[in-house]
């Protein structure tokens, strides 16, 4: 067990040294603010204050944690050990910087609660982040921090024993639009028809009428090629759906069609199945609640995954609205103009709700890119794209991360502006799955 010394105990020391000792590093520990209690530990010890008590690892604390509420921070960032690190202390401490603070300051988010323009959805954007501003987005350096802290614990205290973390791939896909043709009712049939013809889009009007007629399969139809993978591949996969209500964001079918129905239960043969919170309910949370209740309705059990539907997350009150349907797990933490590391880790973490100024139950798993981001935000041409996709992968598989994706289905149909991305997608699952 390791002992801790802080000259005071606070929610938001408990919840850093919980994430990294506990959860990552899988050491139990005891945190105390006595002193003589403190000297008198013989075994492991650390002391997070301001000034070295014994010959304990001595960490100089910032005020970050002993702080309450949100203010703007005095933030410097420079090089340590080639890798980026804020909140200097000097040389009295074992690291330069407050491994701690700096921790807690990108997995909560800090950044996020502090005046800021949002985008046109609304959105905290990538570009305003401190770690795309100074370089570091596509680094876990949480992650690497940590294993320096474990290299440090390792040579001071042999006698400690870590768990072994394991790198692990998680293929998540968003059905936004589960058919492109297929079961969307007589009206919007007809006004698909319409615009195609104010295009003067006609090879589009002859692929609906073929899709419709059951001459052609649908081009968002890539299922079989998704299951085809999870199973060649052994994936662990996770789909979420849209169900929110027809709107100019929220674009999935009816849930009354029992041809979408039979798909939700289909794949939640072979993979998890989660909702995917409408654009509409991230301002609405009894939408939110009845979009939750549809899909536990056709699944026939309570449902605990999430991922908000164009990325739309408000902190905190997304998640506080997550936590009270019972959600239990969310995995919108990344950017949408930008791939890497948003909350700079790529293990999964508590929510720490800073308002409140408490650790919640909800668990983050961060996504570390999206198909979208890569041809969009970042045009990235799919001959291009595994070159980004192989160093993000890398570099969670230096720290024994999470490397968890982000795709759509009908991204997948290799047509039109998706052509070459389907054979994007299998490189990646043969990069990320590789022994």
């Amino acid at each position: 067990m390791l002992f801790i010394y802080t000259h005071k105990i606070t929610h938001r020391n408990k919840y850093i040294f919980n994430l990294i000792f506990k959860d990552i590093l899988g050491l139990d520990f005891t945190i105390t603010s006595d002193i003589e209690q403190f000297k008198s530990f013989e075994g492991p010890k650390i002391s997070y204050t301001n000034n070295q008590i014994d010959d304990e690892l001595f960490f100089t604390s910032r005020n970050l944690l002993f702080e309450t509420g949100i203010t703007d921070q005095n933030i410097s960032v420079f090089e340590f050990k080639n890798n980026k690190v804020f909140f200097a202390t000097g040389k009295s401490s074992v690291f330069p910087f407050d491994i701690f603070a700096a921790s807690f300051y990108l997995v909560s988010r800090y950044e996020e609660y502090l005046p800021h323009i949002r985008d046109e959805h609304d959105r905290f954007d990538a570009k305003d982040s401190l770690a795309f501003l100074n370089g570091f987005l596509q680094t876990p350096v949480v992650n690497i921090w940590v294993i320096w802290l474990k290299q440090l614990l390792s040579e001071k205290y042999p006698q400690l024993i870590f768990s072994k973390n394991k790198y692990q791939f998680v293929s998540t896909i968003d059905i936004d639009n589960a058919y492109a043709y297929r079961e969307k009712g007589f009206t919007r049939s007809i006004g698909g028809y319409l615009k195609s013809i104010s295009k003067f889009d006609f090879s589009e009007i002859i692929e609906r009428s073929r899709v419709l007629l059951g001459l052609d399969n649908d081009p968002y139809d890539t299922y079989q090629f998704q299951l085809e993978i999870i199973k060649k591949y052994k994936l662990k996969a996770i789909y979420f759906f849209l169900l929110g209500d027809y709107g100019l964001n929220d674009k999935n079918l009816p849930i009354e069609s029992k041809k979408f129905q039979s798909l939700i239960k289909m794949l939640g043969d072979y993979a998890q199945i989660g909702i995917h919170p409408s654009y509409g309910s991230n301002k609405s949370k009894e939408q939110l609640k009845k979009e939750v209740m549809r899909l536990s309705g056709v699944l026939h059990r309570d449902v605990t995954q999430s991922r908000q539907h164009f990325l739309k997350l408000t902190l905190p009150e997304t998640y506080r609205n997550l936590i009270d349907l019972d959600i239990t797990d969310d995995y919108t933490m990344g950017f949408a103009s930008q791939v890497g590391f948003r909350a700079g880790i790529c293990t999964s973490f508590n929510f720490y709700d800073l308002d409140m100024e408490l650790e919640t139950k909800l668990k983050i798993h961060p996504f570390a890119m999206m198909e979208g981001t890569l041809k969009y935000s970042m045009n990235i041409h799919p001959d291009d794209a595994m070159n980004k996709i192989k160093a993000l992968i890398d570099e969670i598989r230096k720290v024994d991360g999470v490397f968890m994706s982000l795709w759509h289905n009908d991204t997948l149909n290799n047509k039109k502006i998706w052509t070459g991305w389907k054979a994007v997608y299998e490189q990646m699952v043969i990069y990320a799955t590789r022994e």
